[in-house]
């Protein structure tokens, strides 16, 4: 499998707003800020047992409300997960199945701070990260989890033959992790310095032994090292799942003896949002993420919310030798030409904001707004002047030494009608600056191809890669094209390259300042345009619960009495 196959699995993640995120009053991505935040060492822990001490919590947080045990929770899911192994997939609804099913090293809370969830404590530097796994903890068939087998999850995705989906995001290319299965440690020593490090690692789903063994077991759900094993499935229908006996480590300081913890999961295939709407509002499904036109009908009901904050609006355009976007005087005019104020309103059907950078909101340690000013302003006769002072003349369709500007521009069909109508908006304004303009439905899998793996003619596209952590933007914006690497847009960029390699010797937050300066040069060249960030919920009735990469938390769900 190539690299781009790789990052195509991704981008099926994102385009289905998953990419990882903050809730609002909940854990957050897998893989946000450290806490820290200072250049050297960081350093982390928190009580090794296996569960935090106390009484059970019997409320929530809002009111006096009052939780059940033994109820069934049903989550409507946007379609079948298909291949379950955490590691060689990030679509969104897999990772949602995973999340019942595998835990991660660390998690991250509302406050973007490292908390444990396998691992109980930990110490990292830029190129050095180490793990001390808690005490007690079981895989789904009863054995004990070992350092080795963390380590070996960790060498599985470091080693390029093995095409995992985590490799680049989660685990460094070329990684090396030890173990010492007395300590209960794992170290991991990283070939170049990463100042993310132990985010990164922090947000790998582990498996157990039999799963690095035979990832066929993973394939259906099995070697599990989560709360949840898989009952029984029925493809394109429903996974059920059942909470094992025993599990008492979880998110944080969670208490398997708190009350509302449900006994069994139901993740029921509903491929239609409104269908999933009804069902929410019905109570026929207990929880779903709605984002299209019947936002407004179920946030009107007042239910549980919990939201994602993620980049919604991100046109790239197409830089190969070439293309008529390559030439920047091009980007810059179409960039020009819209009013991206306008644009945002319609995609986000006007739920979305001026997005400040390319990493989702609330999960970045960088919280410089590096948009604003950077990007051409809205100027059609600005945008004409610059086309023909690039000589692209004519009457109509404009061309250059014989060829029309033709621009075909793709957007994903499942993000619905909002998404449709931006790209109906664009294609208008083109035309008004002599652009022949063809505007392109694509599914998941066919933006994989057609752009990620550059398998088809573009030159123009609504992508929403949405990420949550600076390092992790670095292969989609420089380095090898497609089909031999994972920059799809062909970008070559020499400022963001040199601010990168300075933001790449500094731990956290440390090296924010060459981390905004990276960015801001890829869109003073017009390079990638980021004009929409949206809120995304899941809404939830007779239950609550937190978000961390984007999914509901296991640990975290509450059912109300």
């Amino acid at each position: 499998m190539k690299r781009s196959s790789i990052i195509a699995a991704l981008a099926a993640m994102v385009l289905t707003i998953a990419a990882c995120g903050s809730s609002g009053g909940g854990a957050g991505s897998g893989t946000s800020s450290p806490s820290g935040g200072s250049a050297g060492k960081t350093t982390s822990s928190s009580q090794s047992g296996s569960s935090a001490s106390g009484s059970s919590p019997s409320t929530s947080g809002s009111g006096d409300q009052q939780f059940a045990d033994g109820k069934t929770l049903t989550i409507a899911m946007s379609a079948d997960p298909g291949n379950l192994d955490p590691q060689m997939t990030a679509l969104s609804t897999t990772l949602q199945v995973d999340q019942f099913l595998y835990d991660t090293l660390l998690t991250v809370d509302a406050k973007g701070k490292l908390q444990p969830r396998l691992a109980g404590s930990w110490d990292s530097t830029a190129t050095e990260a180490t793990f001390t796994l808690r005490e007690g903890i079981t895989c789904s068939d009863g054995s004990p989890l070992t350092a080795s087998t963390v380590a070996d999850n960790i060498n599985f995705v470091a080693d390029p033959k093995n095409a995992s989906a985590a490799l680049g995001l989660f685990v460094p290319p070329g990684a090396k992790a030890t173990a010492d299965d007395d300590a209960r440690t794992v170290t991991v020593t990283s070939p170049s310095p990463n100042p993310f490090l132990v985010e990164s690692l922090g947000g790998l789903f582990i498996v157990c032994a039999d799963g690095v063994k035979d990832r066929s077991v993973l394939a259906k759900g099995g070697a599990g090292t989560g709360m949840y094993t898989l009952k029984d499935s029925v493809a394109s229908d429903h996974y059920t799942l059942a909470r094992r006996d025993g599990y008492a480590w979880g998110s944080g300081d969670f208490d398997a003896k708190q009350q509302g913890l449900p006994d069994t999961v139901i993740l029921k295939i509903v491929p239609n949002e409104s269908t999933a709407a009804n069902l929410l509002l019905s109570g026929q499904v207990d929880a779903a993420r709605i984002v299209g036109p019947d936002r407004d009908r179920v946030s009107a009901t007042d239910p549980f919310e919990r939201d994602l904050q993620s980049l919604l609006g991100e046109l790239w355009f197409n830089h190969a030798s070439g293309q008529p976007a390559a030439d920047q005087a091009v980007r810059s005019a179409l960039t020009q030409a819209l009013d991206l104020a306008q644009l945002r309103a319609v995609i986000t059907g006007g739920n979305g904001k001026a997005p400040t950078g390319m990493i989702n909101p609330g999960s970045t340690p960088c919280t410089g707004d590096t948009v604003t000013g950077n990007l051409p302003a809205h100027d059609v006769s600005a945008a004409t002047s610059a086309l023909e002072a690039a000589g692209w003349t004519g009457s109509g369709t404009r061309a250059k030494d014989g060829k029309p500007l033709a621009i075909t521009l793709y957007y994903p069909s499942s993000l619905g009608p909002n998404m449709q109508a931006g790209a109906e908006l664009m294609q208008k304004s083109w035309q008004a600056i002599g652009a022949d303009v063809t505007i392109k439905p694509m599914t998941d899998t066919e933006m994989s191809k057609i752009i990620l793996a550059g398998q088809g003619h573009w030159d123009a596209a609504l992508v929403p890669v949405g990420l949550p952590l600076p390092t992790q933007l670095v292969p989609f914006v420089s380095g090898a094209g497609a089909p031999d690497g994972q920059n799809f847009s062909a970008i070559d960029n020499a400022d963001y390259t040199a601010a990168v390699q300075k933001a790449m010797q500094q731990v956290g937050a440390a090296g924010c300042d060459q981390w905004d300066a990276a960015e801001t040069a890829l869109f003073k060249a017009v390079d990638v345009v980021p004009f929409a960030s949206s809120t995304v919920p899941w809404f939830g009735k007779g239950v609550t619960f937190e978000l961390t990469q984007g999914e509901i938390d296991p640990s975290t769900v509450r059912m109300s009495a």
